[in-house]
């Protein structure tokens, strides 16, 4: 054989194998991030396992605030079609999946990725199931943020952040004095729902929220007195927000259509995607004032079983790059919630993620709904809240169907 027919034959093989390589690193990711700020977060993963040799298919799955794409993922998993890797909120989400099996464990990664040590002792609890790691946690989040339009509420004589229930709703009095919409919401039951327990963390605090949640107990004056507070804000909504998405809402405030929106620290990926900046164009505080519990909430990876040749490989690749230190980093800060990793570099962080941080090493974290309900008991609450939020019924009435969902 020639010197340029070995040539020619090993160029060959050479290519053969890189496009093994590439076969065996495609990664179908399916998740439901598909606003403009969660869409250029997802994007930085995307870039960094393509910069590491695999090749990313994106697959998202809209609406319902992330339970379509959940259904999804289940059904295809049990169905024995599984995703490389898929998106599941921190909580009891993917413990069936966990239960029958289904899922690879990331023991390997973890011990690898000294995950003991960098995740908050919290965060643990939620990725590690009976001693081991299923998923990787890409991020911090927290539901009970208030968001605000700077120069509307400067027009509306509002000059500080209010820094309770008393001042917020006079806040809204003002804004609504100017004729702009107080209170951005979109109709749907989850955001009727986060908006709520913000109002119970602004009512009652650590101890409302834990006795509701954890202890499920709804007895008292201080669950009532949330739900009258919850109803109160129907004054403040402007007429088209039944059916609304989030990101719209969030659009509204950008805009200075209106002028407060309460939503968990995604939105901010909307109000940097728009090049707004936090404390110049935009405001941030949490319901219940600046030492409010932190609720627990965020996303993870999970890596279902998989027969794709290769497969064990590429999902230890996403993994290991989803919790890297530099695409933690880049990630978080246009998803707008903070990093995971208590090893990386926080200091130059807006004042909103500030504030998380602080909450973090001040260790106010809390668990959230998704870990102290199960998802059919979740579903039973979240349909009383909304029923109540969209009808005539009393508020004795709600504490009645809120007790009998909490004891499914």
């Amino acid at each position: 054989m020639s010197i340029l027919k070995k040539h020619a034959l090993a160029a060959c093989l050479a290519t053969m194998g890189l496009m093994g390589a590439a076969h065996a690193q495609k990664a179908e990711v399916i998740h439901w991030w598909t606003s403009g700020g969660e869409a250029a977060a997802i994007k930085e993963f995307a870039a960094a396992y393509t910069k590491a040799g695999g090749t990313w298919v994106d697959t998202p799955v809209a609406g319902g605030g992330g339970a379509q794409a959940r259904t999804v993922i289940i059904n295809r998993t049990i169905g024995g079609d599984p995703p490389m890797t898929a998106q599941f909120n921190y909580g009891k989400q993917y413990e069936e999946i966990i239960k029958e099996g289904l899922l690879n464990n990331l023991d390997d990664v973890a011990a690898k990725g000294n995950w003991d040590k960098i995740l908050p002792e919290k965060i643990k609890g939620q990725v590690k199931v009976n001693g081991h790691y299923y998923a990787v946690p890409v991020n911090l989040h927290n539901e009970n943020w208030i968001w605000y339009n700077k120069a509307v509420l400067a027009k509306a004589g509002v000059t500080k952040d209010p820094a309770n229930l008393d001042e917020f709703f006079a806040a809204l009095d003002k804004v609504k004095a100017t004729g702009v919409t107080p209170l951005a919401l979109g109709g749907q039951g989850w955001q009727e729902n986060i908006t709520f327990r913000s109002i119970l963390i602004a009512t009652g605090g650590r101890d409302l929220y834990l006795k509701t949640f954890k202890n499920k107990d709804v007895s008292g004056p201080g669950f009532k007195k949330a739900v009258e507070n919850f109803k109160k804000l129907k004054s403040y909504v402007d007429p088209g927000s039944p059916g609304r998405d989030w990101n719209l809402a969030t659009g509204m405030v950008i805009d200075g259509k209106a002028g407060f929106q309460m939503m968990g620290d995604w939105a901010k990926g909307e109000f940097i995607n728009a090049n707004k900046a936090a404390g110049k164009d935009f405001g941030c505080f949490m319901a219940g004032g600046a030492n409010s519990p932190y609720s627990i909430g965020g996303d993870v990876f999970v890596f279902p079983r998989n027969k794709a040749a290769g497969s064990a490989e590429t999902q230890k690749k996403l993994a290991e790059m989803m919790i890297s230190p530099a695409v933690q980093v880049a990630f978080n800060n246009k998803k707008g919630s903070i990093p995971i990793r208590t090893d990386v570099d926080l200091s130059g962080v807006d004042i909103c993620a500030a504030q998380g941080v602080k909450a973090v090493k001040e260790n106010r974290l809390i668990e959230g709904i998704d870990d102290l309900l199960s998802p059919d008991v979740k579903g039973a609450f979240e349909d009383a809240i909304s029923k109540y939020w969209n009808s005539a019924q009393s508020a004795d009435d709600v504490v009645k169907a809120v007790a009998s969902a909490l004891k499914l």
